[in-house]
Order: C-alpha cells, then structure tokens, then sequence
C-alpha cells in the first residue's frame, strides 16, 4: 500500500494548520484545503512548512459550493492520489443574539460549518468504500454540545455534525470505513485570545483542569482517531475540552 493522502477541509486556520502538521508527521500525504480569499496567507505558511521540511499540498476552493467541491476533490485525487483520510475542519462564526441575527449570518455558517460535510464527504465516501478503508472525522465544538449565548447558528451547524457523523458512520461500517467527530472545548487560538479578557477568565474559571487547550492537543485527538489502530472506534464524539462540558 502506498502513502495515505489526507485532506483537511480549512486546512490553513488556526485548528487546521496544527492537524496537517500532525498528520504530516505521522507519514500522510497531507492537502490543506482554504477558502479562495485565504490563499495569499496560506502560501506563506506551506513555504513556511517547506522551508521545516514538511510538505503539505494546497488547494483553495469553497467547501461550501457542492459542485465546487466536486471538480476540486477530482482534481485533488487525480493529482495527488486517492483520498484515505477526509477531516472536515471548515468553519466560522458570526455570532449574534437570535433576535439580532440576520439570515445571511445564520445561512453563512450552516453553509460553511455544516453543508460542507455533505459535500466533501459524499464525493470522498465512494472510493474509501471500494477500497474498504477510509477515515473520517468532523470538527465539531463543546457549543454544539451546550449550546451558547450568540451562536445560535455556530451550535446548531455543531451539533449537526455529529448528527451528520452518527448516521454515515453506520451506512459504511461494514465497508472498513469509520466517521468519527471530534468536540473541541476552548483552545488557545486567535479566536479565543481576541476575546476580552474578563470574558476569557470567566470561561477559564468554568473550566476544571484549569486552562484552555493547546491546538495540537486537538490534533492528537484527530490522529488518533486517523490511525489503522482506531478500526473498531467510529460514531463516536471524542470531547476535548478539559472537563468544560461533560455527557
């Protein structure tokens, strides 16, 4: 068997660069996937990566456009080789209270956070099955969990996710693929730090083994889950949040 090729949706955001490097590292041909409008900065981190010795493939295209994401993942698997591995790690808020949110926050972010899933899965699923080996793991969040004030779009496009995860994992079980969902808790981010500071020690003081999670703590998780070793673990919501949110 040759190299597994891994395609991480939103490859190039804080969460998504910390699992292509992971799994780079584990001896996965990685492609990094990231919105056209991310491109200028997402080249400068693959020559950053390359110039480390790490090699990681980039293909900017919307995850949220079906068809886009069809010509792009034909492009991906006849240029770089069939997709093995699928982590969907595209995502974005646009917080607000349910009576102050507009129809374009609440479309934009089941668009991205969810409808993505649909479309990169389903033209990635039918090669994993046919060679009968395939992982798949979602990106969700302790908010689709719990839910939170302002994110009634963010919590459930989240909790979509592990819905989405639950029902493929069973229809290709048999088939020697797994789909697994991984819940983030409160990472150190750009995201979480642009937080105000009350606001963040507030979170912190909720939390029970007393800090925020480090990016590549998330990563592990997603490697873990990737492996061969991981072949009896699927429908499952590995949370990582320190104790946050506990079910």
């Amino acid at each position: 068997m040759g190299e597994r090729v891994a395609l991480v949706s939103g490859g190039t955001g804080a969460l998504g660069r910390v699992i292509c490097d992971r799994l780079s590292k584990d001896g996965l041909k990685v492609v990094a996937n990231c919105h056209p409008s991310d491109g200028d900065g997402a080249r400068a981190w693959q020559r950053l990566l390359a110039a480390e010795g790490t090699e990681v493939a980039l293909y900017p295209f919307d995850v949220a456009d079906h068809e886009t994401a069809r010509v792009e993942i034909d492009r991906i698997q006849e240029e770089v080789g069939p997709i093995d591995v699928l982590v969907n790690a595209a995502g974005i808020t646009r917080d607000a209270p349910i009576i102050k949110m507009t129809p374009a926050e609440w479309s934009a972010v089941l668009r991205t956070n969810l409808d993505s899933l649909y479309n990169t899965t389903h033209y990635v699923i039918p090669g994993m099955v046919e060679r009968r080996f395939g992982r798949v793991v979602n990106i969700s969040s302790v908010n689709g969990q719990r839910g939170q004030f302002g994110q009634a779009n963010y919590a459930a496009a989240k909790a979509g996710v592990h819905g989405f995860t639950m029902a493929v994992a069973r229809e290709v079980a048999r088939k020697g693929v797994t789909v697994n969902t991984v819940s983030p808790g409160y990472i150190r981010s750009p995201l979480v730090m642009a937080v105000p500071e009350e606001v963040r020690n507030r979170i912190l003081e909720q939390i029970p083994v007393g800090r925020f999670g480090e990016p590549d703590e998330i990563a592990r998780a997603v490697s873990f889950l990737v492996a061969d070793s991981a072949a009896y673990i699927t429908g499952a919501d590995l949370s990582v949040n320190g104790g946050y949110h506990m079910a």
